[in-house]
């Protein structure tokens, strides 16, 4: 299993780790600050660096018990199992990834309906909600930039299964439902706007979003409206 210090300092830009393991153009470390891809937010990327060598990282994913895979460039050399490497994350594409993602958490809070899908880019990002009402672009892009300008801490904690089982009024996901079994479950809080389960990373206060604007919205169905946010 790989230590994720990416869940307690989204803010951590690089770690010193150990190579557990290569499995093709796949390197396993035993703890990296590089975030997986789930929940609609994309893997991180960047550079593993050794004595001697240099690897492209172009994607992280999950691996079999909790291994995570940092995936190398297709021609790359990876590290040999054992090794000191340092992993260093592409800092820019990620705190991107941190400003849309705690934005998209706003967003829910400004439409108040259940969310069937969502995905996260450094450029745009969605939520899927399952309404019929007509959203008005700058009504909700006014509201929007009225929470960031609040300038709410942002915090994290953990509750068991069992505790989340006696509030599913928390998961406001209807296609995604927060992995269990492991005992404890990561709730992300905005204070008094927002809380809910969340594995992604996240800003330590909104004000950290800065300028925000609904760009598009699109009607998917009868009852799906598609909501793009983009950071001008």
């Amino acid at each position: 299993m790989t230590e994720t210090l990416f869940r307690d300092d989204a803010y951590l830009r690089d770690c010193e780790a150990t190579v557990l393991d290569v499995e093709g153009n796949a390197v396993i470390l035993d703890r990296t600050v590089f975030y997986a891809m789930g929940g609609g937010q994309p893997g991180d990327t960047g550079i593993l660096r050794w004595d001697g060598g240099e690897a492209t990282v172009v994607d992280t994913r999950y691996g079999d018990r909790g291994a995570i895979r940092h995936i190398l460039e297709s021609e790359a050399d990876a590290p040999p199992a054992g090794i000191g490497i340092k992993a260093i994350v592409d800092w820019d594409r990620r705190y991107r990834h941190m400003r849309m993602h705690t934005a998209l958490h706003l967003l829910g809070t400004v439409l108040q309906y259940g969310v069937t899908g969502g995905n996260i880019a450094a450029d745009r990002s969605r939520l899927d909600f399952d309404m019929q009402d007509t959203v008005d672009k700058d009504a909700v892009t006014a509201k929007l930039q009225a929470l960031v300008d609040a300038d709410t801490p942002v915090t994290s904690r953990w509750i068991t299964d069992e505790e989340l089982a006696a509030q599913p009024e928390l998961v406001r996901t209807m296609s995604v439902q927060p992995p269990k079994g492991a005992g404890k479950i990561r709730l992300l809080e905005i204070e008094g706007i927002d809380l809910q389960p969340c594995g992604g990373t996240h800003l330590r206060s909104t004000g950290e979003v800065g300028a925000i604007v609904v760009s598009k919205v699109e009607k998917k169905g009868s009852r799906n409206r598609r909501v793009y946010i983009e950071l001008p």
